[in-house]
């Protein structure tokens, strides 16, 4: 069964879930997993992973993402983005007041390390019910804030539209941050309201956007990005001697010169360029935490020929 990491290019209207289900069957396998999900209205980059590569996706999950995204000044919503109902509207005059130098000031304050209320409609869990559900189910639902960052929210246009200003962004950030809480809270900030109404994942960690295809005319093999090759994106690099990759494959530990600002999982790489397993340093040592057995051949498989709607 081979194995890797995919990456999609996810499109509008489709939960991670209806991606995941989708490879499912285009990859003839049930172990897809995926690092991170996107909302039905965003659109980009989700990285899935395919057999024994979806124990990467625990490296991938919390890394920095990057995302562009259009913010309507001038209007909240009950969902801070377009799916939801509206809240508040401001005037075309009032929106029309907004300055440049307003706009750069609200952008730099929700720039670096900032405190982040999630909106109610997130993914997060509260007693065990994902946020959304509960407010689905009627409950008034507050996060708490927390620490996030922003490491850069850049104006790329503005655009005045229908007595709304639409602002295009560019945001990268640590995982964890909501987009949409940034449009909510810019339009508090300014005192006009505001909500996302696109939003396009194009980075996560290594992996960006135009390395990416879409579900209606991937090749899943062809497309896989391998286990060696994702892990060393990932992590750190230990190239094995033969004899090395079949003690290791074995569960025991090697010898390695001692490295101590390796405190964290090391790739480790056979002599083929396989991936043999993660490690860990343990002085003069290092000890497997996780093997990746050798692929085994792909068995024939009925493609899945349905259209995407």
């Amino acid at each position: 069964m081979t194995s890797g990491l995919l990456l999609i290019d996810k499109a509008q209207g489709w939960t991670s879930h209806d991606a995941v289900a989708r490879t499912r069957r285009l990859a003839g396998t049930r172990k897809v997993g995926h690092a991170g999900t996107l909302d039905p209205m965003a659109t980009g980059l989700l990285v899935l992973g395919i057999n024994s590569s979806t124990r990467l996706l625990t490296y991938v999950v919390g890394l920095d993402k990057e995302y562009l995204a259009t913010i309507r000044l001038g209007q909240a919503t009950t969902t801070d983005d377009a799916e939801g109902e509206e809240l508040t509207r401001a005037s075309a005059e009032r929106v029309v007041a907004i300055t440049p130098a307003a706009v750069a000031a609200g952008i730099s304050d929700l720039t670096g390390d900032i405190s982040q209320q999630p909106s109610a409609v997130s993914a997060i869990k509260v007693d065990g019910k994902r946020a959304y559900a509960r407010v689905r189910a009627g409950e008034d639902v507050q996060l708490p804030a927390r620490p996030v960052t922003v490491s850069e929210f850049a104006l790329l246009s503005s655009t005045p539209r229908n007595g709304f200003l639409d602002l295009e962004v560019r945001v990268e950030c640590a995982s964890g941050t909501y987009i949409r809480a940034l449009a909510r809270d810019l339009g508090a900030a300014l005192g006009v309201g505001g909500h996302l109404t696109a939003l396009r994942r194009t980075r996560i960690g290594p992996f960006r956007i135009d390395a990416a295809a879409t579900l209606q005319d991937i090749d899943v093999v062809a497309a896989l990005i391998s286990p060696a090759d994702a892990a060393t994106r990932l992590l750190p690099r230990l190239d094995l001697s033969a004899e090395q990759a079949i003690d290791l494959g074995h569960g025991k530990r090697i010898r390695v010169e001692p490295d101590t600002t390796r405190t964290g999982p090391v790739a480790a790489i056979a002599p083929d360029g396989r991936l043999v397993g993660l490690v860990e340093y343990r002085g003069d040592q290092a000890k497997s935490l996780l093997n990746f057995p050798p692929d085994l051949p792909d068995e024939p498989h009925q493609s899945e020929s349905t259209p995407m709607s």
